[in-house]
Formats: C-alpha cells, structure tokens, sequence
C-alpha cells in the first residue's frame, strides 16, 4: 500500500513540474528539486509516514545526479538491492532503521537492574546497538533481539555470535509472544505506535515493562520520563503493565 501511495506521489510530483514547464522556463535542477518538493506534500496528503518525506525530495535529483556521472547500469541494481536489503519492511509501511545511542543502553543497564530483568527484548533491533553491550554486561539476563530486514539483522547476529545468552532473530516483531519478557524495548516511529501499545497491553505480564525510545504512545500515562542527554536528545517512556 505505501509504495502505491509513493509511485502516485511522485506521479503527482512529475505531473505538477510538467504543467508548470508548459508556462516557464525552469532550469533542470529547479525542476528537479520542484518535483521533489511536490511529491513530498503529496506523500504526506496520502498521509504517508514522515520518512518518507526525504525520500520524496531527494529521488528526482539523485537521478539526475546518477544520470550526469553515467554510471553504468549494473550500479542502479546493486544500490537498489542494498537499500532493499537494509530498509526491508519499509515500502510495506515498517519502521525504518533507526539506531539507538550507546547513551539509550546506558539508561536500560539501571532499569535492568532496578527491574532485576531476567528476560529483555528490543522490538526492531537493528544492527544490535542496544542488545549487544546489554548482553555484555549482563550475562545472566536472556537477551532477545527481533529484527527483519536482512542485513542488519545479519550484522547483529555477527557481532553477537560469542554472546551465549543473546538471540537474534529474523523475523517481524509483530508476530513475538511479549508475555515471556521482563522488559520490552522500542525505538519505532509515531506510525506504529497505537498498533504497539494494544498489543503490549494485550501480551505482556502484569508489572513488567515497557520502554519506548522518542515515540510515546496515545493515551497511556507514562509511569516515568527519562531524557537523555546524547546527540538526539532521546526521550525515554516507561510504561508498567497494570495488575
């Protein structure tokens, strides 16, 4: 559904640069930046998420850069399958690959500790920024890191691979049992996060935790706030699973 929402964007985007090329005299790059601009406004009408915007923006004059340097054609097919591989669920309206300070698995160590965790999950897990130092520090805590586009998956499962007490796995965090899990963590986006939070509610145990990196979820109080002071000035929302 969400490439059909980003083809017909872009169609909008081109449509609008060729209605106004019939009247003006716009240089090549002004269109190309005015297509991007177009398709951008377009993707969030057809209420697109927000990653999509830079997306929009920058594929018309990426080409147009991509066209000057002639590469050869073979090029085009390689970079197209390293983004596949890398942003997988994306064009299906998935998270994007979002990466975790090494400040955000500094801030989870304490609330590992303060919940006595013997069981954590990271919902997206990515190259495995967040569960791998926790696996480091904590041996004796089963570490889960659920992750489904390819390569970072498989970059997360390298790195972990002499850690005996964390799991990597490839496969959609939607279809995971929560309920086995002491903490559950997430940095996803605004999109999924009403979807999350019934699911959480629905799945985890009473008074275990869930932890949401920068996105809250509607409607639920928060039982703590945790800013962070790095480079993304990441918010931290604790959420207790009521009795």
């Amino acid at each position: 559904m969400q490439l059909i929402k980003a083809l017909l964007a872009q169609s909008i985007g081109a449509a609008t640069v060729f209605l106004l090329l019939q009247v003006l005299a716009i240089p090549i790059l002004w269109a190309a930046l005015l297509q991007g601009a177009a398709s951008a406004l377009a993707s969030r009408l057809l209420r697109q998420p927000s990653w999509w915007i830079p997306m929009h923006l920058l594929f018309m004059p990426a080409a147009l850069v991509m066209l000057h340097l002639q590469l050869p054609a073979w090029s085009y097919l390689l970079a197209a399958s390293i983004l596949l591989l890398v942003f997988w669920g994306t064009i299906k309206g998935d998270v994007p690959l979002f990466l975790s300070s090494p400040a955000v698995s500094h801030a989870l160590s304490e609330i590992l500790d303060r919940e006595q965790a013997s069981a954590f999950i990271d919902l997206g897990a990515g190259i495995g920024s967040v569960t791998l130092p926790l696996a480091l520090r904590y041996p004796q805590v089963h570490v889960e890191a659920w992750e489904h586009a390819p390569i970072p998956w498989l970059v997360a499962r390298w790195r972990s691979r002499h850690l005996p007490n964390c799991r990597v796995i490839r496969q959609s965090f939607w279809d995971c049992d929560l309920s086995v899990y002491d903490v559950v963590y997430a940095f996803l986006s605004p999109f999924p996060m009403p979807q999350l939070g019934e699911k959480v509610r629905s799945e985890m145990r009473p008074a275990s935790l869930l932890v949401s990196s920068s996105f809250p979820i509607p409607g639920w109080e928060p039982e703590s706030v945790i800013p962070l002071e790095d480079r993304m000035h990441t918010t931290l929302y604790c959420y207790r699973i009521p009795s």
